[in-house]
């Protein structure tokens, strides 16, 4: 027996490994049989060249949404498990689910013309859909609001645009038309790469605005309304896409450009948003001297950030590039989760924010360290030493 019970940290970590293998065990099957049903298809020699070229579009989609949520970076592995939802299980269930409609649609009515209009779009914005209420439900802490819906919304759609890509893409090599294989790149991988993150964001930013803890009936309506519009932009485009190239040509300049342009505002305006929400939280550390007025406004401000990094950089190296990040992000966390006490979704607890306002102490200093010496400043009248928090009221 052992010499004394386990710790409660152990006994929690627990089960959170077990779900994390078994996350991972679920997601690698899934993408093993999604694989499997393309390569079925298209051949291997087909599959692996698609591979390849259909992760052109991968990384330039994915730099441009995380450009996006550089107040508040969400964890590695939830963005992972986003990716993955896309690519493996929403990619699956559409590949399973769609073939089985068009059967069913077949016998039926002998017609399977319009699947691609009517059908796929609601099994696939459904699927996809899930894997952000999925983060939303089990990861409440890391879902603060617009910003992180349209971030996961967005890998989830980078994810099934992969894999389908790697399908339509191993089609074409398959024709042995080198003009064939051209024409399906540029559509797909450089025309449109944004299409299917496009999509879903427009989910995203419904469970987003759900997020917020508004009134009941706005936290369904909004979820569902943005499912709606990811259904009716992503049958536009599949109608488009089978209309020829003129009405393609027209549709997309017309419709799609446009709404890509208001997608962009808006997450434009939800990070402006996050800025000032930066600000307003950080403001009661300030009165308490924890911070500073003028590290309050460098840490709502994106660009700030960046240039007081770059900065420490030049002055210090790269060590105390990173000391100034770490403070940044524990303050940047500090304020997201004064906002979600604020709002009810984070119960906290006074411990919890001492433990980050000293690890925000223990952070500045080192980076202080790390840097060559300046002209002292007025010393704090907070901090470790006093300026309790005021409780939210």
């Amino acid at each position: 027996m052992p010499a004394e019970p386990p710790s409660s940290t152990a006994v929690a970590v627990a089960p959170r490994r077990s779900l994390l293998v078994l996350t991972v065990a679920v997601l690698l099957v899934c993408g093993g049989l999604s694989f499997g049903a393309v390569t079925a298809e298209v051949g291997l020699s087909g599959a692996l060249p698609a591979l390849a070229l259909a992760a052109v579009p991968v990384g330039p989609v994915l730099a441009a949404v995380l450009w996006l949520d550089r107040h508040e970076a969400e964890p590695p592995h939830l963005l992972a498990f986003a990716f993955g939802w896309g690519a493996c299980v929403a990619s699956l269930g559409a590949l399973v689910l769609n073939s089985l409609s068009s059967r069913l649609l077949d016998r039926a009515v002998g017609d399977v013309t319009n699947t691609s209009v009517l059908v796929a779009p609601v099994v696939e914005e459904v699927l996809k859909g899930l894997g952000v209420l999925l983060v939303l439900l089990k990861q409440r802490r890391q879902f603060d609001g617009v910003v992180d819906g349209i971030v996961y919304a967005a890998f989830v759609g980078v994810g099934f645009a992969y894999l389908e890509n790697v399908l339509y893409l191993g089609r074409a090599l398959g024709d042995g038309e080198p003009s064939s294989l051209v024409a399906v790149f540029v559509l797909r991988c450089l025309v449109s790469p944004f299409a299917h993150p496009l999509f879903t964001m427009a989910v995203g930013v419904g469970l987003g605005l759900a997020a917020g803890r508004g009134p009941l009936p706005a936290r369904v309506v909004a979820p569902l309304a943005g499912l709606v519009l990811a259904v009716g932009l992503h049958s536009l485009w599949n109608a488009s896409a089978g209309a020829g190239v003129t009405a393609f040509v027209e549709l997309y300049l017309l419709l799609q450009v446009p709404v890509f342009v208001a997608a962009l505002g808006v997450a434009l305006a939800a990070r402006a948003r996050e800025a000032r929400l930066v600000e307003r939280s950080l403001q009661v550390y300030v009165r308490t001297g924890w911070l500073l007025p003028e590290e309050v406004r460098v840490l709502s401000s994106a660009a700030a950030c960046r240039s007081a990094r770059l900065s420490a950089q030049a002055a210090g190296g790269r060590e105390a590039a990173r000391a100034v990040r770490d403070f940044q992000e524990t303050a940047t966390a500090l304020a997201f989760r004064r906002d979600r006490m604020r709002r009810g979704t984070d119960p906290g607890s006074p411990e919890e924010e001492l433990a980050l306002l000293q690890r925000l102490s223990a952070e500045r200093a080192r980076a202080l360290a790390l840097l060559p010496p300046v002209p002292p400043v007025p010393p704090l009248t907070g901090g470790p030493a006093g300026g309790p928090v005021p409780p939210l009221r």
